[in-house]
């Protein structure tokens, strides 16, 4: 037996009653999209899309049952959306620093890392490499920066800082924010080029907070089934319940490497993350890079379902959203889409249902015993 969820990291559709409180009213990623750029997805129209909003594209006789998902979680961050998709809510959310980090953490960082630190400040990661880059490259002194999100980033270039020095950086400032300064991840971000003319390189790499308590992929590796993870879902998890990784970098790998484990034999769950719509498109307000990618995926649907087995389930949503069409550059809170398909799935409107309902209808066609958030929808 075998479940398929793929995350379009950021595809939110719609701000979720409690957008306010983060500032996010007027936050649709995929209506916007759809108003601004008009982008051919016949195969996710085919899957009722359209139907989850009511557009006027909406499919007569959509092949999927389809809906939006509300996340209980606190925040609207990578990892609080994920661990709810596998049952796990977060109560409260992980710290954020939009003035940057208090000097008690960054002289911890400085002693720990036995060099100074330039930056500490929030900002798009592109644009403090601009600024800084050149300083780095002449003092040696690592950027260290956040955003809205529960991050801190370390920027370095590759050949002022090898990557296994960058990554020590990332593993002693993990180390460093715990407890109530414990936010979400702490990201590796290697950089390449001249000045004028710097590059983030593919070298990034995750260390997040390990889940704070049980999730679907702890309870489907105990029961012995096969957990196979795409793209960052290990970072996300820190590993957890994971028995096969492949870490890709680009969409493009991420639905490569989906089709080539949809061709073999597995008895569990198939997870997969494609990145790139937030991290490239999303948080660069590029409406226009986000639609292509929506119709790469697209593209590539009719190969995915055509390697589904007779009782395999297909599930299609997101993490939280991030509206390329906003001022904002960060994450918005917003409903995901949920689209469930399968040959022996009937096509339904599920209406409004939670991110945490998806781990359990995962654990209900895996056939294991369930006991997170969560009811199962099919």
């Amino acid at each position: 037996m075998r479940a398929i969820v793929i995350v379009l990291d950021s595809f939110g559709i719609g701000e979720l009653p409690d957008a306010n409180n983060y500032g996010d009213i007027g936050s649709n990623t995929f209506l916007h999209i759809i108003e601004k750029c008009n982008p051919a997805l016949p195969n996710l129209k085919k899957l009722g899309i359209y139907n989850i909003l009511d557009l006027p594209k909406k499919e007569t006789f959509p092949i999927a049952s389809f809906g939006k998902a509300a996340e209980r979680s606190a925040g609207k961050d990578t990892m609080t959306g994920h661990w709810e998709l596998m049952g796990l809510i977060t109560q409260r959310a992980f710290p954020t620093y939009p003035n940057g980090f208090p000097n008690n953490i960054i002289g911890r960082l400085t002693e720990a890392f036995g060099i100074g630190i330039i930056g500490n400040s929030a900002s798009s990661g592109t644009e403090i490499i601009k600024q800084l880059g050149a300083e780095h490259m002449r003092t040696g002194k690592p950027i260290v920066y956040t955003s809205a999100d529960s991050v801190l980033q370390i920027a370095t270039h590759i050949d002022i800082v090898p990557l296994d020095k960058l990554y020590d950086f990332c593993e002693k400032a993990r180390h460093i924010m715990q407890g109530e300064y414990g936010v979400g991840r702490i990201i590796a971000r290697p950089f390449a080029g001249s000045v004028g003319n710097f590059t983030r390189t593919v070298d990034r790499k995750d260390y997040t907070l390990p889940p704070t308590g049980e999730t679907l992929l702890d309870l489907l590796s105990a029961a012995g089934k096969d957990v196979w993870a795409v793209g960052k879902i290990e970072d996300i998890f820190s590993k957890r319940g994971i028995t096969k990784s492949v870490h890709t970098h680009t969409n493009t790998e991420g639905i490569a490497q989906t089709i080539e484990f949809l061709k073999k034999s597995f008895d569990g769950l198939l997870f997969v993350n494609l990145v790139d719509f937030d991290m490239l498109y999303g948080h660069r307000n590029d409406a226009q890079g986000y639609a292509n990618a929506l119709m790469e995926f697209d593209n590539s649907l009719p190969t995915m379902l055509s390697l589904l087995n007779d009782n395999d389930i297909i599930i299609i949503t997101a993490d939280h959203g991030c509206d390329p069409t906003t001022t904002s550059t960060d994450h918005s809170r917003e409903y995901v889409a949920a689209i469930i398909y399968g040959k022996n799935v009937k096509s339904k409107n599920l209406g409004i249902i939670y991110m945490s309902d998806i781990a359990a209808t995962l654990a209900q066609q895996l056939k294991i015993p369930y006991n997170l958030s969560g009811q199962a929808i099919l």
